[in-house]
């Protein structure tokens, strides 16, 4: 998978990486800023006081520790969960880096149906497990 370039570096003083995540989202501009926009309502509503971060020049939410992180590519939209594989995926999402043994990922494609209710549960379970390890 080719990574989109992203000029965006670390934040810099004074700008919140809110701000930058709606740069990202405006600057892709196609179904990969939709897509980007929808995950990060869908972890806002999963999980309401989530922190919303940028580092490695990608969105993160955190609760506890990092939930997930938001990366574009040229064909699809990953969500990539610090701890995927040790959460429960009752409705099997996680569809990449499954063989690790640490993260989990789900990409998602143009076009792609987001089963929104098993993403913000995936997105509660991500955060319970940050916050029983904290």
């Amino acid at each position: 998978m080719t990574k989109i370039k992203n000029d965006s570096a670390e934040p810099k003083d004074g700008e919140s990486p809110s701000k930058l995540i709606d740069a990202k989202i405006k600057e892709l501009g196609d179904w990969r800023g939709e897509t980007l926009a929808r995950v990060r309502a869908l972890i806002k509503q999963a999980v309401p006081d989530v922190l919303e971060e940028w580092k490695w020049s990608v969105p993160v939410w955190s609760h506890g520790g990092i939930i997930c992180t938001g990366e574009t590519y040229k064909k699809a939209v990953k969500l990539t969960f610090a701890k995927g594989a040790s959460v429960e995926d009752p409705s099997g999402l996680f569809n990449a880096s499954l063989e690790g043994n640490t993260r989990r990922a789900i990409d998602i494609h143009e076009g792609d149906k987001i089963d929104e209710k098993a993403l913000k549960a995936l997105v509660r379970a991500a955060a319970a497990l940050n916050n029983k390890k904290a």
